[in-house]
């Protein structure tokens, strides 16, 4: 946590947007305050409202302002853990990326890397709601750029039905089945402290599999992770990620889309809302210095419920990072400091 943040910080939310009612007020990410300025804040709930790295199914672009309208269901006190969030840290909605040059992909990418580099200085560890998948590469570039040589790149916890670390797709390295990829090449991401959770569904080529198991990833299909359970999941991502700094990648087509139909590339047999609560519960502890919540596609989802589930998962890794956030000794985040 920063110096100088106050005891209690969650009063400043809970007597206004949280005791409100929750139909009323401007939609932020959990009815948190709108900042402007990230040395007010610990952990930054971003918006990323970017899909122009889809190669099939467009609309997740929609995502972050869904999830935010969502997120009025979220509460305050997790009924597990018992753990609230804002009592530990200041949480803030940061907005959205802005995004000016929008069909312009290389633009896209120096925009999300320049955004979060100045939440990296600040110490700011940010949950973010995609947009694509595409989007983590440049957050974690962001994020790492100015680190001094010697700076541990994070582990990453990716749960997903797919490992996203294809090559160029027709003529472009900008697409969401490439950012672990990207990020592996760029090394902005410890490939040998990384696991992959819930693969599976056919593809053309094996080439991404192969990529990830070839450069140290733990690759679990999801019969593995069935066969395991997800107590011996939990051990297993502990295990592979150890002490170091993690950031935490949530694909929601890790699910099944019985449970989150909203989204660009669908595959059947995924983990279920019920699992994937257990296995971020399960993750306590961790050094986590940032995470997202992508691939929420609203158009294909008119229900809604696709954007509540990304929403509550959020809360779920809100959790991990205010936890962690209020543990740290350390004033920053590590990453970007020019420590």
């Amino acid at each position: 946590m920063k110096s100088g943040t106050p005891s209690h910080p969650h009063r400043e939310t809970d007597t206004g947007a949280m005791s409100a009612p929750r139909y009323t007020g401007i939609a932020t990410f959990m009815r948190t305050p709108l900042a402007s300025d990230p040395a007010d804040v610990d952990i930054g709930l971003v918006g990323v409202p970017y899909d122009g790295g889809v190669t099939n199914r467009a609309g997740a672009r929609h995502g972050p302002r869904e999830i935010r309208n969502a997120s009025s269901m979220m509460r305050t006190i997790h009924h597990v853990t018992r753990l609230n969030p804002y009592e530990l840290c200041r949480v803030a909605d940061l907005g959205d990326v802005p995004l000016p040059h929008v069909y312009d992909h290389p633009a896209v990418y120096e925009a999300i890397s320049g955004f979060y580099h100045q939440l990296g200085r600040a110490g700011v560890r940010p949950l973010s709601a995609g947009g694509d998948h595409s989007i983590t590469f440049p957050i974690l570039a962001g994020l790492y750029a100015g680190s001094p040589p010697g700076t541990r790149a994070p582990g990453i916890i990716h749960i997903d039905a797919h490992t996203d670390t294809w090559g160029p797709f027709m003529g472009s390295k900008f697409h969401h089945g490439g950012p672990f990829h990207q990020a592996t090449e760029a090394g902005v991401m410890d490939p040998q402290r990384t696991i992959q959770i819930g693969i599976r569904g056919a593809q053309n080529t094996p080439a991404g599999w192969d990529y990830s198991r070839e450069h140290g990833m733990r690759v679990m299909f999801i019969e593995e992770f069935t066969e395991l359970g997800v107590p011996a999941v939990i051990a297993e991502v502990r295990r592979v990620v150890g002490d170091g700094p993690v950031y935490l990648s949530f694909d929601i087509d890790g699910l099944d889309p019985v449970y989150a139909p909203g989204t660009g590339t669908p595959e059947v047999g995924g983990i279920s809302t019920l699992q994937a609560q257990a296995l971020l519960r399960g993750l306590r502890g961790l050094d986590f210095i940032g995470g997202d919540l992508v691939e929420v596609a609203p158009p294909f989802d008119p229900s809604g419920n696709t954007a509540l589930v990304g929403a509550t998962l959020m809360y779920e890794i809100l959790c991990l990072l205010a936890e962690r956030c209020a543990a740290d000794p350390r004033a920053d985040s590590e990453l970007g400091q020019g420590r």
